[in-house]
């Protein structure tokens, strides 16, 4: 049933001009910010062939682009994932949701896979950019396949960011609104927070604000780095936001 919701979710997102124009905007500027990484590439690497161990175009070109996806979707993801529960309590459809054989569990769970799913499509059209350059330069895959996974990392918490703010309002503009200044709350506050309490040597405390800062967690995959740690921690804000948005349904559902 999960997967059922999912697909009705993904094909919602498909026949939402919204979704269509979130994700066109993203291309553009993706494709955008590729093409003038790769022109100043092209322009500094007469200097760079002087070095000994020169940064080549994975680190110059691929790195900043993932980086910027990493921005864009802090944007794109609220606007995608704001109807997903929001419209549904507006246009009184959660209650065919809530009154079938289904647990919260599974609608926050379908719900999250949609939008995922989506979000996927659009973090691998954005890395088909840079595979174009295989027949012409050597890529190092290994790299890309950790900015690849660091970045579908910190959109899946985005994304369950999103559905537990959807889930608080019945207006799905609201919905992108809070979900919006949560994350970027959580951006700002959250490694600052970390290093505060970690100058105290509040070392425990510091590990728990790491969770809720998803761009910290992306720096090490953003190098190249398979940091367990930093993984975990976005794992357990998926975990944690998906928990209360089936907390707050179930809630809502007892009240009638």
């Amino acid at each position: 049933m999960i997967f059922t919701i999912a697909a009705k979710e993904l094909k919602g997102l498909f026949a939402s001009p919204l979704a269509w124009m979130v994700l066109t905007a993203v291309q553009l500027i993706a494709g955008y910010a590729f093409l003038k990484r790769l022109d100043d590439f092209l322009q500094i690497q007469p200097q760079l062939v002087q070095l000994a161990s020169p940064p080549g175009v994975t680190e110059i070109v691929v790195g900043p682009l993932f980086a910027t996806t990493a921005i864009m979707l802090l944007f794109a993801v609220p606007l995608l994932g704001m109807r997903s529960i929001a419209e549904e309590r507006r246009n009184q459809t959660m209650v065919f949701l809530t009154s079938a054989p289904l647990s919260m569990t599974q609608i926050v769970l379908g719900k999250f896979v949609g939008l995922f799913l989506f979000i996927t499509l659009v973090v691998t059209l954005i890395t088909v950019m840079p595979l174009t350059l295989a027949a012409s330069t050597r890529l190092d895959y290994g790299h890309i396949a950790t900015l690849f996974g660091g970045v579908l990392l910190i959109a899946a918490g985005f994304a369950a960011v999103s559905l537990y703010i959807s889930s608080l309002t019945t207006h799905p503009m609201g919905a992108a609104f809070g979900a919006f200044a949560a994350l970027l709350l959580m951006v700002f506050m959250g490694e600052a927070a970390g290093d505060g309490l970690r100058t105290r040597g509040w070392l425990l405390p510091a590990a728990l604000a790491q969770v809720f800062s998803p761009l910290k967690n992306f720096e090490p995959l953003g190098k190249g780095l398979v940091d367990s740690y930093a993984i975990v921690c976005s794992l357990l804000l998926i975990v944690f936001f998906i928990v209360l948005a089936v907390r707050r349904l179930d809630a809502r559902r007892l009240r009638g």
